[in-house]
């Protein structure tokens, strides 16, 4: 699912990969083997508690965008891809017996993934890494990897990071210790510092209350970055007095263009705040792209194709209900799911590991765009997390079976 059926493609990342008929065919499969492993070896009595009736709604919501779309013929195959992904990570969590069953897991896929991305530097060194790039030239020569873009490598391998310190807990010290590095170096080289930033915080909140016998404190500490996160940036197109506070602080007011796109999104969606435009439709109608030349904006929106927001995004294809209850499943419900935890070493270890990936990847959201968006693989890791932390609050998972 992560290299992909067509690993160092050429596509920049405003090119949809979801058209292709090659990832069409290779994910409907994976699918079908998905389906198929549920059916025949995962404990099927797991999977009501995993879903939920609230992650129910929000499929509902994401299947009704479908008809708010331009063009739903290739809006719902982008939905179907969309949900074949989901249901493949819930497979994949459900299938592991023990936490040897997780770590061996991890280990393979970690490795796998990094030592791939790592051969592609000298093998496919125009394709690992973003070349001479003209329409990015900031991002020249940084590492990507098997993904389409720096900013879903950097991503990936701070989710690497993650699982290296959860080895690490687990007593497989060599395997954490040489995915971790592998993984941070990588990361340097993608060039995001905010990610190589972002990492030791989400690992430090997680751990340390824990470390004090403090874990209720966690879920409190994620929510609160998560809140102040959200009304520094998205906040600050919304509420004046926090715009003139960003100002006090030196930082680019305009995250670097972002808040123009967030603007123009924000006064679109005040036109369709109950339905939205339909499953990633917004960036690709009329309205944006042949919409007058913004010349009020410091970013013309009309080249863009998602809007740097995953929030945002998610209220401009589904309607500012669908938001609501996307933030319930994917922010409010796992961090209750994480002071549930059974209270099992085992889980304890993966509730940490789903929690430092959910924490990330809801905060990476808030500057880039991938909630819900076919298979890409911070989403995918996004999912996982969330699902993750309702596996241990609801089943005890051995260390071992015997």
């Amino acid at each position: 699912m992560l290299i992909s059926f067509q690993p160092f493609s050429p596509v920049h990342e405003g090119v949809e990969e979801g058209g292709n008929l090659v990832n069409q065919l290779g994910f409907g499969l994976l699918g079908l083997i998905a389906l198929c492993s549920l059916l025949m070896l995962a404990d099927l009595r797991k999977l009501p508690s995993l879903v939920g009736p609230t992650w129910i709604l929000m499929v509902g919501f994401l299947l009704l965008s479908g008809f708010s779309s331009p063009d739903p013929n290739a809006t719902f195959r982008g939905i179907i891809l969309t949900l074949i992904v989901m249901m493949t990570i819930v497979t994949v969590l459900v299938l592991p017996q023990d936490g040897d069953g997780y770590a061996r897991m991890l280990r393979v896929v970690a490795g796998t993934v990094i030592a791939v991305c790592y051969a592609g530097i000298p093998l496919f060194p125009s394709l690992a890494t973003h070349g001479s790039d003209a329409l990015e030239p900031q991002n020249s020569y940084l590492w990507r990897g098997v993904f389409t873009h720096k900013n879903i490598a950097g991503p990936v391998m701070a989710a690497f990071a993650f699982a290296a310190i959860y080895l690490w807990r687990r007593g497989d010290r060599w395997a954490g210790f040489l995915i971790g590095l592998s993984a941070l170096v990588f990361i340097g080289q993608t060039g995001s510092k905010t990610t190589l930033g972002l990492v030791p915080v989400a690992a430090f909140l997680v751990l340390l209350p824990s470390a004090l016998g403090l874990r209720i404190l966690t879920p409190l500490a994620v929510f609160c970055c998560q809140l102040a996160f959200a009304l520094l940036t998205f906040g600050s197109v919304l509420i004046e007095p926090i715009h003139q506070f960003v100002l006090s602080l030196g930082i680019d007011p305009t995250f670097t263009g972002r808040v123009s796109i967030w603007k123009f999104g924000l006064d679109a969606l005040a036109d369709r705040p109950l339905t939205g435009f339909g499953y990633e439709s917004f960036w690709s109608t009329d309205l944006v792209r042949y919409a007058a030349n913004p010349y009020y904006l410091d970013w013309d929106v009309r080249g863009i194709v998602h809007a740097h927001n995953g929030y945002l995004d998610i209220a401009l294809s589904m309607g500012v209900p669908a938001l609501v209850v996307a933030i319930a499943v994917l922010i409010l419900f796992p961090l209750v799911d994480y002071m549930r935890c059974r209270p099992v070493r085992e889980n304890r270890l993966l509730a940490d590991f789903f929690m430092m990936i959910v924490f990330f990847t809801t905060l990476n959201a808030m500057m880039e765009s991938f909630f819900f968006r076919r298979m890409d693989p911070v989403w995918m890791f996004c999912f996982f997390g969330v699902i993750g932390l309702r596996l241990v609050a609801r089943v005890a998972i051995p260390r071992k079976c015997s």
